[in-house]
């Protein structure tokens, strides 16, 4: 358990809020949603700022400036955006002290709706202003954060290529679909790994290897309760596929968007607080956090960061149904 101490609260009753906005996220019109916050928090008579950026190349500035701002002011820093943003937007508080809510604005928003944080932006901003703070566990790979998951090989290209997707015909979840199973069929090899667990290293071979630090979503695609429910009292879950050939990838798909694939024989999931990765025969492997890929070396290490976020969750009467 981790004492909050009474300046942190005080900052999260009564400091003045620095919102980090993505311009980019979502469907609703910015303008729009930066008036909603503003209406809501003026109504309260709430110090507040907006920090935005309309290009992922300047959100790591931006975070840090709200991060500085708050510091000083012993205020709170929030995230107006999707996974993605949210996820920068957390790895620049995390260690720093400030408490850290989040107005959540992108499609899937896994983060926010399994925190009980309302999807509509006047809720969601309303809800800051009575929230408490909640410590919640993240994740890491060699020191990257990532709040839903983190995963290496087929599933980043699943990301890379739904991003394109999204690019030509937009923002949805059959889109999501569509670009996911069109990158079944172009499945690319299987990765060589050892994975070395509580002291024990094991050869793998499998097409990815998935992180979760999101009990919603681990629940959603059917993995074990128990290892979904490992992961909402603090710990990380992996989940390996043994399968091969594209109608198995296919296979798996449909289980998990029926909520089946913990049961499929060619999954393997576990639990933990610390694991660390081998590539044999690759020094560098496309390694994605949330959503967003970048290159990595190996060894990766995936753990529980030592110092939880400082999350500012719905007080009860404000909650949205976890779903």
């Amino acid at each position: 358990m981790h004492a909050i101490p009474a300046s942190v609260q005080t900052a999260a009753r009564h400091g003045p809020i620095f919102v980090v906005l993505n311009s980019a996220s979502g469907h609703k019109d910015t303008n729009e949603e930066r008036q909603v916050v503003a209406d809501v928090f003026n109504t309260a008579g709430r110090t507040f700022e907006f920090l935005q950026f309309d290009n992922p190349a300047g959100i790591a500035a931006v975070c840090a400036r709200a991060v500085v701002l708050a510091k000083a002011a012993g205020g709170v820093v929030v995230a107006a955006g999707g996974d993605g943003t949210i996820n920068a937007v957390a790895a620049a508080v995390l260690r720093s002290g400030c408490p850290f809510g989040v107005l959540p604005q992108g499609t899937f928003n896994y983060f926010g709706r399994a925190n009980a944080i309302p999807q509509d932006t006047r809720a969601a901003a309303m809800a800051l202003l009575g929230a408490q703070i909640s410590p919640v566990t993240v994740g890491e790979v060699n020191g990257r954060v990532f709040l839903v998951n983190a995963s290496l090989g087929l599933y980043p290209q699943l990301l890379e290529d739904r991003e394109a997707w999204k690019q030509q015909f937009g923002r949805s979840r059959l889109v999501a679909f569509a670009s996911s199973l069109a990158s079944l069929f172009q499945a690319r090899g299987q990765l060589r790994l050892e994975i070395e667990l509580d002291g024990k290293t094991t050869a793998l071979r499998t097409p990815t290897l998935f992180v979760g630090n999101n009990h919603l979503q681990l629940a959603q695609v059917g993995i074990q309760r128990d290892h979904a429910d490992a992961v909402n009292r603090g710990a990380l879950a992996g989940i390996a596929v043994r399968a091969k050939g594209t109608l198995a990838l296919v296979g798996l798909l449909l289980r998990g968007m029926l909520g089946r694939l913990g049961s499929a024989e060619n999954i393997d999931s576990f639990t933990f607080r610390k694991l660390k990765v081998s590539l044999r025969g690759n020094r560098r492997v496309k390694v994605a956090t949330d959503g967003e890929v970048t290159w990595m070396t190996s060894p990766l290490v995936f753990q529980v960061a030592d110092t939880p976020l400082l999350l500012l969750v719905p007080a009860p009467a404000d909650r949205a149904e976890v779903a």
